[in-house]
């Protein structure tokens, strides 16, 4: 069989990020019959209705990687109760203008880490709704939400917390599956 192809995308910047130490987990532990790409979101210019039609390059490239990939594996941290605005922003861009909508009928999952005790779940219901709203089709199960990620990831950036690891492998699992059977005839 083919691997499936997942893209992955991080909602946040900051190189110590929590959730590209989850993103990290994913690709060390992904299924043997799947591939994890990252696209890096940072330099994705805040969207502009008037040229959508005719968009930077990098949102084209963008564009092209979600369409090229069987699903996408997105890790976002919550701010202010909701998805971060470079993420929601790169939405935008890929899911414009009307009629191209990169997004539309794949299979996605999402994971989250915070400092918080909910372990960004805010955000992960948020942004389920925007995947709704594309045309998506969100994985409901295992949820990866780590609270306190200060507390399971070393200074190497590493996630060290073995519970949230085996979640990981599950979901990607789920993904693999749920791809797989969002593609038969």
């Amino acid at each position: 069989m083919k691997p499936i192809k997942i893209l992955g995308i991080v909602g946040s910047l900051r190189n110590g990020s929590y959730n590209k130490a989850l993103m990290r987990a994913a690709m060390a532990l992904k299924p043997d019959d799947a591939v994890i790409e990252i696209f890096d979101i940072g330099g994705i210019p805040p969207f502009n209705q008037d040229l959508e039609e005719n968009p930077p390059e990098i949102v084209k490239k963008f564009k092209a990687a979600i369409k090229a990939a069987d699903a996408l594996l997105i890790a976002t941290p919550e701010y202010n109760y909701s998805v971060p605005g470079v993420l929601k922003n790169a939405i935008d861009w890929a899911s414009r203008p009307y009629g191209d909508n990169a997004f539309a009928g794949k299979p996605v999952a999402i994971m989250s880490a915070s400092i918080g005790s909910f372990g960004g779940a805010r955000a992960q219901y948020h942004l389920r709704q925007i995947l709704l709203a594309l045309d998506m089709y969100p994985l409901n199960r295992p949820e990866v939400m780590l609270p306190f990620a200060d507390e399971s990831v070393d200074a190497e950036g590493n996630l060290t917390n073995e519970k949230t690891r085996q979640l990981i492998r599950e979901l990607l699992e789920a993904l693999v599956t749920w791809t797989r059977k969002l593609k038969k005839p």
